[in-house]
């Protein structure tokens, strides 16, 4: 959201509340004051509200409401999935996790599988995941009961990855389970949970113009979950704890049937900012390398690096000149580093530190685009003198 004359080009690290979010927010906060698992008319009325919210989620996420529990966001629900405990009906909980190596710190820091118990999935230099080698590992690992972990897309470069063909290769090897961070596709590409053949995915409302610290955590008709993390009520169908956020989660849903009921035409008018943005980028700096540009990424998001124009110094300029972006993942604790995503598509370091990222979204406009190369012009302005004096 635009405050003053400032551009917000940071979507994907949370996409600004819509007011209609918020209407129905503030709305459940004074209109359902009871509790969702009371059964007097005021919680009657707050459990009516939840169920909505989730049909809104289910429809969202293509599946049956019954599949649907709410959690915190997609740390949470990343987690309880990562924790061992997901299963298929009848058959032994996985040992062995394989992950992609360009995941989002809430899958390789938040599983709970021991080192030796972890194999991580190469990259392309694209971000890719490399198929024929996890065919291979499959095919080495047949008979164990494994959990395949892959982002739908990636936070810091928006490049896709194939899931159907990573779902079909665990369905030829032994039926293994497989889950995904959807958190960055949701709201941005279709989600069809239920033809996907995924066991297990995850969504934060956020990232779609929802309320922070609501998710919500889509299974299969023929997995169970043990409950990891929040015990003790039989909420969410005992699979998590604790009365629900209800405001929030009604929040979500709004979120939700909004965001799915725009997303084909937002998606084609994402597409035409990002290309803009990316083709001006071009025209200013031809070394400039666009991150995943020979990949299927998101239509929202730019990953650019600019040989000699470091990330720290640049983030600095963008904001003091009212302009919101980002040099990667929002999600560790604000600083500036070494990005393990760049890192494992095989970036040399030095161009790493250059790497920015501007995501667009729903509050996005043609002119925010030209802000961001306005700035860009004066940073290669500083960056091409810099060079002549060190000739």
């Amino acid at each position: 959201m635009q405050a003053g004359d400032r551009v917000y080009l940071d979507h994907n690290a949370t996409a600004p509340v819509r007011p209609e979010v918020a209407e129905a927010v503030a709305r459940a906060l004074v209109d359902l004051p009871g509790n969702p698992s009371s059964i007097h008319r005021e919680g009657r009325a707050a459990r009516a509200g939840l169920e909505t919210a989730r049909a809104q989620m289910a429809a969202f996420l293509g599946t049956a409401p019954a599949r649907v529990t709410f959690t915190s966001g997609g740390t949470e629900g990343a987690n309880a999935v990562l924790s061992g405990a997901l299963r298929r009906h009848g058959a032994p909980a996985p040992t062995r996790l394989l992950v992609g190596a360009t995941e989002h710190p809430c899958i390789l820091a938040g599983h709970r599988f021991a080192a030796e118990a972890t194999e991580i999935l190469p990259v392309d230099v694209s971000g890719v995941v490399d198929l024929a080698h996890l065919e291979a590992r499959l095919a080495a690992r047949a008979g164990e009961s494994l959990l395949i972990s892959l982002q739908a897309a990636n936070n810091e470069t928006g490049v896709l990855q194939p899931l159907a063909e990573v779902v079909a290769l665990a369905r030829r090897h032994g039926m293994a389970l497989v889950h995904s961070d959807a958190v960055q596709a949701a709201g941005r590409i279709p989600l069809d949970f239920a033809a996907s053949g995924l066991d297990a995915l995850t969504v934060s409302a956020h990232k779609f113009a929802g309320p922070k610290g609501v998710g919500a955590l889509a299974l299969a008709a023929d997995v169970t979950l043990d409950p990891v993390f929040v015990r003790g009520g039989g909420q969410e169908a005992r699979l998590r704890g604790g009365t629900e956020n209800l405001a929030g989660i009604v929040g979500a849903g709004v979120a939700a049937e909004i965001a799915g009921r725009s997303l084909a035409a937002e998606a084609v008018r994402l597409s035409a900012l990002r290309d803009a943005l990316e083709a001006g980028i071009r025209a200013r700096a031809p070394e400039a390398v666009i991150v995943g540009e020979a990949a299927a990424r998101l239509p929202n998001t730019t990953c650019l690096a600019v040989p000699g124009l470091e990330a720290a110094t640049a983030l600095i300029a963008f904001d003091l000149s009212g302009v919101a972006v980002s040099s990667g993942s929002a999600c560790a604790s604000g600083k500036v580093g070494r990005s393990t995503v760049l890192a494992a598509m095989g970036m040399p370091p030095a161009l790493a530190a250059c790497a920015l990222r501007a995501s667009f979204g729903w509050t996005s406009r043609e002119s925010d685009g030209d802000r961001f190369l306005t700035v860009f012009d004066r940073l290669l302005a500083i960056l091409y003198k810099r060079r002549e004096r060190a000739a």
